[in-house]
């Protein structure tokens, strides 16, 4: 049997991020009190990449590990793991962008105000799951004892109206939608009277898949986000964009482009149990400073878990 092990289905198991760091031979006491070769720094450096921490956090972190090897600070695994883990936790809390603390439940789908409906604007490129993340974010919220209202402003794409209507249906749900072709912009106007009147706490509009290089959508997108802005004061209160968490670069990329356009509040990572990797997360609020708000793990409607740095720690370093 290799190194690596074998899952209960036979194929082998990916090690972890933590295995990977340890085959280095760093946790060993005499390595560490010489100070670590250049050769294990780079090949820490790329370990990391590999684990999709993007190139300035990489670098962050094996600066701070080479500079407390050399002062003598880290001389065990367990030093190791808790250096890791402090760097770690203060790259993901320094988040400045919408970083303000989110208690699972009701507390998650409440304007600044603590009143009036709460709009989540969802985008992103096509395939990465928005319109089954919305889903999931209404049952959270009906779950949490409040009404919800989904709105499907890809007017465009055969039965993605469809699609959403039957995600409002199984969850006791509002849905609105538009007719075929229709304007984008007017969907989420009507949606947000609409949900306002029926007593709606929550609207989550639903958007079309779109590349940043697509002028016309991006500025149909900064169009829905001014139209709900105008019917609800402060709205959207979250511009959450939904990425695939296996994407590697291209989710950087995909926060860069979309960023540009409008001011993101957080990330939603989907596919998360889809990967060993797991260090999108940091690379993501190292480089942008946009917090990950939530984590896809399945595709049940119940598979969404808000994100939590001990958990993700644990994961990771675990």
């Amino acid at each position: 049997m290799s190194g690596e092990g074998m899952s209960l289905r036979g194929k082998p198991r990916e090690r972890s991020l933590w295995q990977k760091i340890v085959d280095l031979s760093l946790t060993d006491v005499t390595v560490l009190v010489k100070g670590i070769d250049d050769d294990s720094i780079e090949d820490l450096e790329r370990i990391l990449l590999e684990a999709d921490f993007g190139v300035e956090a990489s670098m962050d972190l094996v600066r701070e590990l080479e500079s407390a090897a050399r002062r003598g600070k880290v001389k065990t695994e367990k030093d190791l793991r808790d250096l890791l883990s402090d760097r770690i936790t203060g790259i993901l809390t320094s988040a400045p962008v919408g970083s303000q603390e989110r208690p699972p439940g009701a507390a998650d789908f409440r304007p600044p105000s603590g009143s009036g409906l709460f709009v989540i604007l969802l985008l992103g490129v096509n395939g990465t799951g928005k319109t089954t993340t919305a889903a999931k974010l209404a049952r959270r919220a009906t779950d949490a004892g409040l009404r919800v209202t989904l709105a499907a402003t890809d007017t465009f794409r055969s039965g993605a109206q469809e699609q959403l209507r039957i995600w409002a249906d199984r969850l006791g749900a509002d849905f609105v939608g538009g007719q075929p072709g229709g304007d984008p912009a007017a969907v989420a106007f009507d949606a947000a009277e609409a949900a306002e009147a029926r007593g709606s706490d929550v609207l989550i509009i639903d958007t079309a898949g779109r590349l940043h290089t697509q002028t016309g959508l991006m500025e149909e997108l900064r169009k829905i986000d001014r139209v709900a802005g105008r019917r609800v004061e402060g709205a959207p209160h979250e511009r959450l964009l939904v990425v695939d968490s296996t994407s590697g670069q291209n989710v950087l990329n995909q926060v860069q482009e979309f960023g540009q356009g409008l001011p993101l509040t957080g990330i939603v990572l989907t596919k998360y149990d889809g990967t060993a990797r797991g260090g999108t997360a940091v690379a993501v609020s190292r480089q942008f400073g946009v917090p990950v708000r939530w984590l896809g793990t399945g595709e049940s409607e119940s598979d969404l878990e808000p994100f939590d740095v001990n958990t993700y720690l644990d994961k990771l370093l675990g």
